[in-house]
């Protein structure tokens, strides 16, 4: 990141987090966001300057190119870092984790706790668009809005209205903000699968992870002061929105499609582990 300007900067805290980024010019970008001494606002910066990092690094792009690859990329760069920051070994690294032992249990713990973050949304976050564009195309008339949207949430995430909802009045969907403010959401779907695309490859160039070597699982990886990591990076943030998407996927991944693989080898332990409890548990 760019040294640090000479204004002053004031630290808030408060129960309601605001969070804003600004670009002021090509070169001067402002977070600002009310935050506490944490460790999700911890997680939650980095994943913002990850944003930073992106914009820093197309700024040098003609106007019309000064945006990420795809809607989704820009999400899963900040989400990248933030899987990297967030690992036992970085807090470690930087000493704000003592007396931390490392052994399955933690490692399963952890790892529980980032599925429910990011695997658990995966089914919310594909139907959302896939229920607005079925009422965009004309698919499902007015009075059926409703009750596709329980279909939807049935049929992806296994999940049912608390209360009947058969009253055409009904509009659930509109109590999500991307719905009624017509934003699309698929970019976020895209995001948690090619985060861990970029993860994978960052720690394999930071000689973090190797496929091959299944003692060094991928959640354990930090990329933090890798060169080779940096420029992989930067390589393919420079580009902006100058190349079709898949090219810069390309230049980040050595991989031109959208794959779940990285993220089912991230998560490979806690499937296992579960594959075993549901075994012994016979559920």
């Amino acid at each position: 990141m760019p040294a640090l300007g000479t204004s002053a900067t004031a630290r808030t805290t408060g129960d309601n987090i605001k969070l804003q980024l600004k670009q002021v010019k090509n070169s001067y970008f402002r977070i600002k966001m009310c935050t506490e001494v944490n460790y999700e606002d911890f997680v939650v910066i980095h994943h913002e300057m990850g944003h930073i990092q992106y914009y820093l690094q197309y700024a040098e792009q003609p106007y019309n190119f000064r945006d990420g690859a795809n809607p989704g990329f820009h999400e899963a760069i900040g989400d990248t870092i933030a899987l990297s920051v967030s690992t036992p070994k970085h807090l470690q690294k930087i000493n704000l984790l003592q007396d931390y032992e490392d052994n399955d249990e933690s490692s399963i713990n952890a790892l529980m706790d980032i599925a429910l973050q990011k695997v658990a949304f995966l089914p919310f976050g594909l139907l959302i668009d896939k229920w607005r564009w079925d009422v965009f195309s004309g698919a499902v008339t007015q009075d059926k809005w409703n009750s596709h949207w329980w279909e939807y949430r049935k049929q992806y995430q296994k999940l049912k209205p608390p209360v009947p909802r058969a009253d055409p009045r009904d509009f659930d969907p509109g109590a999500k903000f991307h719905v009624a403010g017509d934003s699309q959401y698929i970019a976020y779907f895209v995001a948690h699968i090619v985060q861990f695309q970029f993860y994978r490859s960052l720690c394999i160039a930071a000689g973090e992870y190797n496929p091959d070597d299944k003692e060094v699982p991928l959640h354990k990886c930090d990329f933090y002061e890798s060169t080779a990591a940096g420029e992989k990076l930067k390589d393919g943030l420079s580009l902006g929105a100058s190349k079709h998407w898949s090219d810069v996927l390309e230049v980040m991944t050595e991989e031109r499609k959208l794959d779940a693989t990285a993220l089912l080898e991230y998560f490979e332990p806690l499937y296992n582990f579960l594959k075993e409890q549901n075994q012994k548990l016979k559920l």
